[in-house]
């Protein structure tokens, strides 16, 4: 399905990728836990990471029972869900950042439960409200594509489907045919964090992503350094970093579990480094 059979209207993050590809450099995608460790830092950090050089912003919905997730950040979702994050307060966040942005965009990415008991039509319409652009539901395959992916892209929401190693030419399509915005394409096989991507299979599986569809791909799963981001931005069109940023910022923690001055400052210096080393990158063709 092509990138505008939802209408023609744009989203941020179809016009954010348009304007990379013109710039002719891929996208940096940040990703980290809302309300990790507490909501005023955690809203602080999201104004912060524009600046830093985050191109397109994933904010994970904070969820007991994260089964895609590694360590890191089934640990930021307890310490978010402990200092009392919620689906309401995410949405809260989103409009709060978007007094002072209304360029940047934003995705939401998270489990089905919360969603579910939030109620699918009220949670779109809110999301659409506060300035979501995106969703990421990890639990939902393209199968139950009427519970929530088919509503959202209905409300003008792009919904953005995972690829993985074991996602073949068989399967491919039908985890494209309702994807929008990009696809975020799993480097390694596993939970995230637990492994480093291979470059050249990645940039084979891209390529391979690209004969199936148009939309943009987004690389991500252990990405950790500037390096890394560098290798993988060549073949793709943007990187996902996330453990690597959750862990910087665990590791900025006070001994308590609460932020320190150190904390925003901890996460902004990684996402430069990123930053810079997306943006080095140059693409190369693969067959």
């Amino acid at each position: 399905m092509s990138l505008f059979s939802w209408g023609s209207a744009k989203t941020r993050i179809d016009q954010r990728f348009a304007a990379l590809k013109q710039e002719g450099r891929p996208a940096l995608v940040t990703f980290l836990t809302a309300g990790d460790p507490d909501t005023a830092t955690s809203l602080a950090i999201l104004r912060a990471l524009p600046a830093a050089g985050a191109d397109v912003i994933e904010i994970g919905v904070p969820f007991s029972d994260p089964m895609a997730d590694g360590p890191t950040i089934q640990a930021s979702s307890q310490r978010a869900l402990k200092a009392g994050q919620t689906l309401k307060k995410t949405l809260e966040m989103v409009r709060s950042f978007r007094h002072a942005d209304n360029k940047t965009p934003i995705v939401l990415m998270g489990y089905y439960n919360p969603i579910y008991v939030y109620g699918v039509e009220r949670f779109l319409a809110d999301a659409k409200a506060v300035g979501v652009d995106g969703l990421i539901v990890v639990d939902l395959p393209p199968e139950e594509d009427t519970e929530l992916c088919l509503p959202a892209l209905k409300a003008g929401l792009n919904f953005i489907r995972l690829a993985t190693p074991t996602t073949d030419d068989k399967r491919l399509p039908a985890v494209l045919a309702n994807t929008s915005g990009f696809v975020y394409y799993v480097s390694i096989t596993g939970i995230t964090g637990s492994a480093t991507p291979d470059a050249g299979r990645v940039a084979s599986a891209v390529a391979r992503i690209k004969r199936h569809t148009k939309l943009p791909v987004a690389v991500g799963f252990g990405v950790r350094s500037a390096e890394q981001a560098r290798v993988l931005a060549q073949a793709a069109d943007g990187v996902v970093v996330g453990s690597a940023l959750v862990e910087a910022l665990r590791a900025s923690l006070g001994p308590d579990g609460k932020a320190t001055a150190g904390t925003i400052k901890a996460v902004t210096d990684l996402v430069v480094q990123l930053a810079a080393g997306v943006r080095g990158a140059r693409h190369v063709a693969v067959e």
